[in-house]
């Protein structure tokens, strides 16, 4: 219940900014002009005055200005989910390699045992012509006085020919489909291997990049960090404003499907759980975990990272663009938000932060898919 008030309080603050930040709608791109100003800040709190730095200004260490280390923060965390999204991709071949791993090796089984069993027919049968005096069929027929014991004996003998062809094919199919199920099983297990091994390296890059971000941001005074968070909510606000004003709003007055409020709905109610990378729930989250479970709960199973999602999923022009349908950013596709309504998203935004609302606009829009269509 504190989490759906929060939610709404959220949506009035940024219908509020909408209002008093949008200049005069103009014709034009639907994208927020300018560099990349991601990770978003929440939503949910006004923006305070931007902070005013002089030229050329430094932090304490006299090495650099707070805005290039919010620039370089920025910059180390777009690397991150760009490898997150990697790793998230990896994980999930890796677990349908792994399926078919296992199904190939179960039908190898199955085809050694089917090859066993007919290789004891065939031994089966030659023990009975062992038995009939080791004489061919054709020689003990010409034996036979009585016509009818020789007619019976000529279907006997045209049965059990046929019998016999049935049976070398069947072994010899049996035979090809076991060779073929290997060579699968051997290829899947490289494919496996390289997953594996893809896994491990985003990882490794993932590490990497938050650990130097968290270096870098642990370096600053306190009062730095205080100002480092201002000018990261004035980038936000600066790139909210500029999309309002682009008239990306203007023609969009959209209820959502049903499916949609069902998304929207699961993922509002995870407002103020952790980011964490690679997190599908329930505790925590990644961006594209928050977005694949919501619309997983809503009855429709979508890819799960951004880049597939960008990649598979149908795509809606801005001005088309309805609550429930997914804005995917930055140019490598590596972030996604659910959109809302009134110019906000919810999205899990990066390591340190929590899930949150934040305005459409507040990072450079990609483009939108809607899950449904």
């Amino acid at each position: 219940m504190n989490r759906r008030r929060s939610a709404a309080a959220a949506i009035t603050v940024v219908c509020a900014l909408a209002v008093l930040a949008s200049p005069v709608m103009m014709n034009g791109a639907y994208a927020a002009p300018g560099p990349d100003p991601s990770p978003a800040p929440s939503a949910s709190a006004v923006a305070p005055p931007p902070v005013e730095l002089p030229p050329g200004s430094t932090t304490g260490s006299g090495k650099k200005s707070l805005e290039d280390i919010r620039k370089e923060i920025e910059a180390l965390y777009q690397k991150a989910a760009s490898a997150t999204d990697a790793y998230n991709l990896a994980e999930e071949e890796t677990k349908k390699q792994s399926t078919e791993v296992i199904e190939l090796a179960e039908d190898i089984v199955s085809g050694q045992l089917r090859i066993d069993e007919l290789k004891k027919r065939a031994g089966a049968a030659a023990r009975a012509q062992y038995r009939g005096g080791g004489l061919p069929p054709e020689a003990q027929l010409v034996l036979v006085d009585d016509p009818r014991l020789f007619l019976d004996a000529v279907g006997r003998i045209r049965q059990g020919q046929k019998a016999t062809h049935d049976l070398i094919a069947e072994l010899s199919r049996a035979q090809e489909d076991l060779k073929t199920y290997t060579a699968d099983a051997s290829t899947q297990w490289q494919r496996l291997e390289a997953g594996r091994v893809k896994k491990e390296k985003a990882k490794k890059e993932i590490t990497k990049r938050i650990a130097a971000a968290e270096k870098l941001e642990a370096s600053l005074e306190k009062d730095e960090r205080a100002r480092l968070a201002r000018l990261e909510s004035d980038a936000a606000l600066k790139a909210q404003t500029a999309w309002l004003g682009s008239g990306a709003l203007k023609d969009i007055n959209r209820s959502s499907s049903a499916r949609g409020k069902k998304a929207i709905a699961f993922a509002t109610e995870q407002i103020g759980k952790p980011y964490v990378w690679g997190a599908e729930g329930p505790d925590s989250y990644d961006c594209s975990g928050l977005t694949s479970r919501a619309w997983a709960a809503a009855g429709r199973p979508i890819p799960r990272t951004s880049q597939e999602q960008w990649r598979l999923l149908p795509r809606i022009d801005i001005k088309d663009m309805r609550p429930g349908d997914l804005i995917i950013y930055h140019q490598d596709a590596s972030h996604v938000g659910m959109y809302i309504g009134d110019g906000a998203i919810v999205h899990s935004p990066r390591p340190g932060r929590n899930v949150t609302l934040a305005g459409a606009g507040s990072m450079r829009i990609l483009g939108v898919v809607r899950p449904d269509k």
